[in-house]
Order: structure tokens, then C-alpha cells, then sequence
């Protein structure tokens, strides 16, 4: 089983929160292919039933606009029934970047692995990377 992890970021930081989600879906059994949002492919995600999505906020607490958002914006109308994972790092605020973005994609339908997804305050600490690993295995279990 073949499991997508689809990130943008600006520092690394969600990058690293990636490649942590990674490890999980592989220590699950499954194969990971994380690949940045520019890279990736909305359809060719669209057809798959469970994948991992990593934005840090930017802005006014919001998705990355120029990549990110249009990807998301591509995706919604396809993931009702599908199991996903978001994370992503922040810098400010309190995360409302990711309360809205985890209540978009449940109203669009998406069966989310972390209601609340996984944030890191800045560079994601060993905990924040447990907490990716964790909700990566439980993302390709079951699969």
C-alpha cells in the first residue's frame, strides 16, 4: 500500500513534520512517497483513499495562497469518504489556520485521522515528531 504525503514549506519546518508522518506510514507497513505541492498531481490524489496534507500558517493564519491553496481548493470536492491527515507548523497565533482547515475538509467530507490535525509551534520538537510519526501509522493502518 502506497500512502501520499503532500506538504508545502516555506522554512522546513512542515518538512520536516513530513518526513516524520513518513516514518509512520512506513513503520505501518506501508510505503510513503511525500512529494511538495508543486510536484504533486491534485487528480492523480484525488483517486487515492487516504493521504496526509502539511501546510505551516502563513499570513493572517491561512494556507500557503499560491500553491498550497489552489491544490486544496482542487482536491475538497474529492475527499468526502477519504481518510486524511493534516499538519503543519506556526509561528504565531493559536492555530486557527488548522481549525479552519480541518473544518473545511470534515465539512467537504473527509475522514480526518487527527480531528484537530498536528501542529508544531516553530521547529516541531521531539513530541510534535511523535505525534507525526503516531498519526502516520494510524493513517496506513487499517488501509
Amino acid at each position: 500500500m502506497r500512502v501520499s504525503v503532500v506538504y508545502w514549506s516555506g522554512t522546513g519546518n512542515t518538512q520536516t513534520m513530513a518526513k516524520a508522518v513518513a516514518e509512520g506510514i512506513a513503520d505501518a507497513g506501508a510505503e510513503a512517497v511525500v512529494t511538495e505541492v508543486g510536484e504533486a498531481d491534485a487528480a492523480a490524489l484525488a483517486s487515492e483513499n487516504v493521504f496526509a496534507l502539511g501546510c505551516p500558517s502563513m499570513g493572517v493564519e491561512q494556507l500557503e495562497e499560491s500553491e498550497m491553496e489552489p491544490f486544496v481548493e482542487a482536491l475538497e470536492p474529492h475527499v468526502s469518504g477519504k481518510k486524511v491527515l493534516l499538519f503543519g507548523s506556526y509561528g504565531w497565533g493559536d492555530g486557527e489556520w488548522m481549525r479552519d482547515w480541518t473544518r473545511r475538509m470534515r465539512d467537504a467530507g473527509a475522514v480526518l485521522v487527527r480531528e484537530d490535525g498536528v501542529i508544531a509551534n516553530e521547529a516541531p520538537d521531539e513530541e510534535a515528531l511523535d505525534e507525526c510519526r503516531s498519526a502516520g501509522k494510524e493513517l496506513a493502518s487499517d488501509t
